[in-house]
């Protein structure tokens, strides 16, 4: 048995290979998903949500470059590299953009930065606020590969940033779709009866109720944040999980190898667990997949309302809410660039979502 195992899981691998939509959304879905966790480590702006902000160069198109000068707060910090690694770098200096500096004795003259092209107004550092005299090291030419948004704020960093939220979200609801689906599911279609009638009136009702309409209802309950919204969103996913196992282990528990299983004495809980859920993995695994492009949908659309992430964490969906507006002021990239990161990821789970069931589909 187990050789058959081994031989149709192996048959199933060589058919995903063959896939190139599926092995390419795989590939998209990693370099993804790695960009997430050490999105601080790719990010020019590694500050804690990337939200250093400079007014002075609000809106600023992909490409620009700007002198910036950082003066430093002389505090001195504590945090160590993992913590800098996955939560940002908790940043006490100063910066600021500016057009032009010189030195006059022992001071540094600069002119900061004015989006008009008028020259900016003349301001002195003393040259030993800088650790040795050395200003060199906190003057350098940055350039913003995607621009700058409303705030100034570097946004390549925000939408690498942002990933964490939009591609998390996927594992924990799903997570929680999961746990929460197959135990009802299991229950009503193992047990049947008023069990099965009590599970299956939960799910139409769930089931009537919009999914977006749910969410914010349960995400209001449980109050504005980043856990609230995963929490929220898992819970609205399960009814589809349910009603897959549900109909699965109906049709599974006729089976001689089930009947085997009640005359050797074996529980309920063996039974489900061990040998009937195993077999409606494929199905599951395919569902999986859509439910955590749903999520990531759902997500940016709580994000777009204002109900999702708050300010200044960074999410897809809150900077399109943003920078809606700007794709009728000519800089229709603020909102297009998000969108655009949305629209991959989900098109990449999808692929993948059909690629599995493909792989996975026992008639072929």
């Amino acid at each position: 048995m187990r050789n058959q195992n081994t031989s149709l899981t192996r048959l199933a691998l060589q058919k995903f290979k063959k896939n190139f939509w599926g092995v390419f959304s795989l590939g998209i879905i990693t370099v993804i998903g790695l960009v997430s966790v050490f999105a601080y480590l790719f990010a020019p702006d590694a500050s804690k949500n990337a939200n250093q902000m400079h007014l002075s160069i609000h809106s600023k198109s992909p490409g620009f470059e700007i002198q910036m000068l950082t003066v430093p707060s002389g505090i001195s910090s504590n945090q160590n590299f993992v913590s800098k690694l996955f939560f940002g770098k908790e940043n006490t200096d100063t910066e600021f953009p500016i057009q032009s500096y010189r030195i006059n004795n022992d001071v540094l003259v600069y002119y900061e930065y004015t989006a008009d092209g008028v020259q900016g107004v003349e301001k002195e550092i003393e040259l030993h606020k800088f650790p040795n005299n050395d200003y060199r090291v906190f003057i350098e030419d940055r350039s913003f590969v995607f621009g700058t948004d409303k705030y100034g704020r570097d946004y390549l960093s925000r939408i690498l940033i942002g990933s964490r939220i939009s591609f998390f979200i996927g594992f924990v609801a799903v997570f929680i779709a999961l746990l929460v689906g197959l135990l009802m599911g299991s229950l009503a279609g193992y047990y049947g009866g008023k069990i099965d009638a009590f599970i299956m009136w939960i799910i139409n009702i769930t089931w009537s109720i919009p999914t977006l309409l749910l969410v914010i209802a349960i995400t209001l309950a449980l109050g504005k944040g980043f856990w609230q919204v995963f929490i929220a969103v898992g819970l609205t996913m399960w009814v589809e999980v349910a009603r897959v196992v549900r109909g699965q282990i109906i049709s599974a528990k006729e089976m001689q190898y089930v009947t085997a299983a009640r005359a050797l004495g074996y529980n309920d809980y063996r039974i489900i667990t061990k040998h009937i859920l195993p077999n409606v993995i494929g199905p599951l695994i395919v569902i999986s997949a859509a439910n955590f492009a749903a999520a990531i949908l759902i997500e940016s659309g709580l994000s777009f309302l204002g109900i999702g992430a708050q300010p200044p964490m960074a999410s897809w969906g809150a900077m399109i809410k943003d920078h809606y507006n700007y794709i009728i002021l000519g800089k229709p990239y603020l909102a297009l660039i998000p969108g655009l990161c949305i629209m991959l990821l989900v098109m990449a789970f999808m692929l993948i979502g059909n690629a599995l069931r493909d792989a996975l589909d026992v008639k072929t």
